[in-house]
């Protein structure tokens, strides 16, 4: 259970997933961190069995247990706000962005973590759910920490190539199945 078994588990015709799995994560310039509670929260935010059960073991022995269960609170409170805020978002009535949330969200102002790294996670999980105004607010937080775009930019990297090994993952075993 590891990267590596992860990326031997890629079919040929998507060498580049495979490839890029092990570019985003095995050369990160990311802190152990924030990388691995990337890898983390994206791999839950997948949605993907094969790649959650891959990754999961390496991202929990290089996580503190704080980070580790911060970086699943950062998936679980993200697949929720991002429904919502992307719903607000879509909707034409305007009114809806007025009306107060009423739900609960205090892991996001005391995650257990240094902040700018729930704010990363939370950011790549956004970008998995698709989520516009989270992606923003995650973006300028990060900004005004001093982040810069690079680093950022790194997470929306993981978040995009394992949310593709995932969908390719998952495909096959269906096709599999059905055989």
């Amino acid at each position: 259970m590891s990267l590596d078994s992860l990326k031997s588990a890629v079919p040929d015709y998507a060498k580049d997933l495979k490839l890029n799995l092990g570019s985003v994560i095995g050369n990160s310039d990311l802190p152990a961190q924030q990388l691995w509670g990337t890898v983390l929260a994206t791999a839950i935010a997948s949605r993907s069995p094969i790649v959650l059960r891959e990754l999961e073991p390496e991202a929990k022995a290089n996580l503190t247990p704080e980070a580790y269960s911060a970086a699943k609170s950062a998936a679980a409170i993200m697949a929720m706000n991002n429904v919502f805020y992307r719903t607000r978002h879509l909707l034409s009535d305007h009114e809806y962005g007025t009306l107060r949330a009423g739900l609960r969200m205090n892991v996001i102002g005391n995650p257990g973590v240094d902040k700018v790294d729930f704010e990363l996670w939370s950011f790549a999980v956004s970008a998995i759910n698709g989520c516009g105004m989270c992606l923003d607010s995650h973006e300028q937080v990060l900004r005004k920490a001093g982040v810069d775009r690079e680093t950022i930019q790194e997470a929306f990297k993981i978040a995009a190539v394992v949310e593709a090994v995932g969908a390719t993952l998952d495909a096959e075993a269906v096709l599999a199945a059905a055989q």
